[in-house]
């Protein structure tokens, strides 16, 4: 999958530094078409999304992770099948933590 492509869907000009930094991270979860995928309907997955890389990665408190993810899911809301590095990019963007991702 070209990840650059499909973050180019929200974002013009993505950092493509950060979009490498993502699929180096992610690593060996998006080896499988699930893992690829973020179901944004799912409370428990949009949770761990939340407690995991939100907080781990880009420090994120609850409430403005749970702001962050709410801004991706509406931006993202068209597109049925959202892939987790545009996601996880998204979540960055919209919680300012960019420079968390790639200096």
């Amino acid at each position: 999958m070209d990840y650059v492509e499909n973050v180019k869907k929200y974002e013009s000009d993505p950092n493509e530094d950060a979009i490498e930094a993502l699929v180096a991270h992610l690593g060996i979860a998006l080896q499988s078409k699930d893992g690829m995928m973020v179901a944004a309907s799912d409370p428990d997955e949009l949770a761990k999304i939340r407690d995991n890389f939100c907080s781990r990665t880009l420090d994120l408190s609850k409430e403005e992770a749970d702001a962050a993810i709410e801004k991706v899911c509406a931006r993202m809301k068209g597109d049925t099948a959202k892939t987790r590095v545009t996601f996880y990019y998204l979540l960055a963007v919209e919680s300012n933590t960019m420079h968390r991702l790639a200096g």
